[in-house]
């Protein structure tokens, strides 16, 4: 049934039937439209006023609930609803992971439209929370308002906020006084940052005029017990700058490295800045199955450690190295995964499009003392050629990890053209994968899928494919 409130529709006794793309959950209005709902969990009966109406949907918001789902639990963080990073929160870890193995079958099924194995069955996270080794929050001197704050009509006496973008609001920061995705002392940092910076009168970004000294904050972590501060500024002003990060590095010696930026461009993107180290190293250690990877500020590395090892242990079983293998590592970023399976194959050739990461991954290869690795960087498309495979060898094994957006048609073409035995597709973008694999499913049979669960409390998931020739 449905009853118009204004120029909003309320649809009432409405039962939640899925998880949908982003987050959200779906339902179906009476007029057979899909209604999409991010307050809520499969399996609850609610009344859903109407945000926006499309042609073939709606987008809306559950404001009363008659039945609640099995499947709900009561989110741990004190922000959610208001910050946009946890959205499954609200759900049971089991139903998480169905909900992303699902996601990962329909993409492939629906996109890819290719003859599937049995799925192994998906890898979830021991760690359900405190489980990512990297934050980035941004400062504001207009923080968000809760709905609560606004009804008060209560004086606000400080607007500065430490925290996250309010989803699709560029210029809206949520203060985070406690984030439950990364281990302490990351929101002891946070947190005595923020109140150093109030009680010294430093001021936070205004991203409408683009003023003020404070940007934004990033902190890196390891599993070894090694912390990366980065305070990004954006007035230039050096007794301000250092007075924090004296503060800093006397308050948290713990800190490895500290480092700061002073960015002053219209997006606050660290690649194309000049990162200065104030106390410490300009790296941290990682450590996996006793190699050790730097990362630097700029670096690329999987935000779940613990997970990133299940994840390269389940590439490393589909390549099925024997030890004689050339091996190709796609997009191979700091060289991680080239490094991890090194030991089990002849030679592996890393190419990656970024120098600093090509950069990192052989200074990585020293420092594990690994001499069958090689590393070359390139645009994928132009430098993955006929003269590359002459020069260094047709593979036996190829593995890709692209971005999300996944292989340049290029690439897929080349690779069809070497056409090594077996490739390994790692994904975190199961949709722009299943679109690969039906490019290459006249020449490759999918024979094993297996996804990975790095994300624990959203939607994100990773998947692993085997492809083998056909014969």
């Amino acid at each position: 049934m449905g009853r118009k409130r204004s120029d909003k529709i309320i649809f009432e006794n409405v039962s939640v039937l899925d998880a949908g793309a982003k987050g959200v959950s779906v339902a179906k209005a009476p007029d057979g439209k899909v209604i999409f709902i991010p307050n809520v969990v499969p399996g609850d009966v609610v009344d859903v006023q109407t945000l926006k109406k499309k042609r073939a949907y709606y987008e809306g918001r559950a404001i009363k609930f008659h039945e609640l789902s099995e499947h709900r639990t009561v989110p741990v963080c004190a922000h959610f609803g208001s910050c946009g990073g946890c959205k499954w929160q609200n759900m049971t870890y089991s139903q998480q992971l169905f909900y992303k193995n699902q996601e990962v079958y329909n993409n492939l099924k629906r996109i890819g439209k290719i003859e599937m194995p049995e799925f192994e069955p998906i890898m979830g996270s021991e760690k359900r929370f405190f489980y990512r080794n990297k934050m980035e929050f941004s400062f504001s001197n207009s923080r968000w308002m809760t709905e609560e704050e606004i009804a008060s009509g209560a004086t606000i006496d400080n607007a500065n906020a430490l925290g996250f973008h309010i989803p699709r609001m560029w210029d809206k920061i949520l203060d985070i006084t406690h984030c439950s995705l990364q281990e302490d002392p990351s929101n002891a940092i946070r947190n005595e940052i923020r109140d150093f910076a109030n009680a010294n009168d430093l001021s936070f970004f205004n991203p409408r005029e683009h003023s003020g000294l404070l940007r934004t904050l990033m902190i890196r972590t390891a599993s070894t017990g090694e912390i990366m501060v980065l305070v990004q500024f954006y007035d230039d002003d050096k007794e301000k700058r250092e007075l924090l990060l004296n503060f800093l590095a006397e308050r948290f010696p713990e800190i490895t490295s500290l480092q700061y930026v002073v960015n002053q461009k219209a997006n606050d993107t660290l690649y194309d800045q000049d990162i200065i180290l104030y106390k410490g190293r300009d790296y941290i250690l990682e450590e996996m199955e006793g190699l050790k990877f730097s990362i630097n500020a700029k670096s690329f590395y999987q935000t779940n450690s613990d997970q990133a090892y299940e994840l390269y242990k389940i590439t490393r079983d589909f390549a099925g190295l024997t030890g004689n293998e050339l091996v190709y590592d796609l997009y191979t970023g700091t060289g991680t995964i080239a490094q991890f399976v090194s030991k089990k194959a002849s030679k592996v050739i890393g190419v990656e499009a970024v120098p600093e990461a090509i950069a990192d991954a052989k200074e990585n290869a020293k420092r594990n003392a690994i001499t069958n690795c090689e590393f070359f960087a390139g645009d994928m498309k132009e430098v993955f050629n006929e003269e590359f495979i002459a020069t260094h060898g047709r593979p036996d094994v190829i593995i890709t990890d692209p971005p999300r957006d996944g292989m340049h048609k290029d690439v897929v073409a080349q690779i069809l053209n070497i056409a090594p035995e077996r490739v390994v597709y790692v994904s975190c973008n199961s949709a722009t994968q299943a679109r690969d694999l039906a490019l290459m499913d006249e020449q490759y049979k999918v024979t094993r899928v297996r996804p990975v669960d790095m994300f624990p409390q959203t939607h994100h998931v990773e998947n692993v494919v085997l492809l083998e020739k056909r014969k």
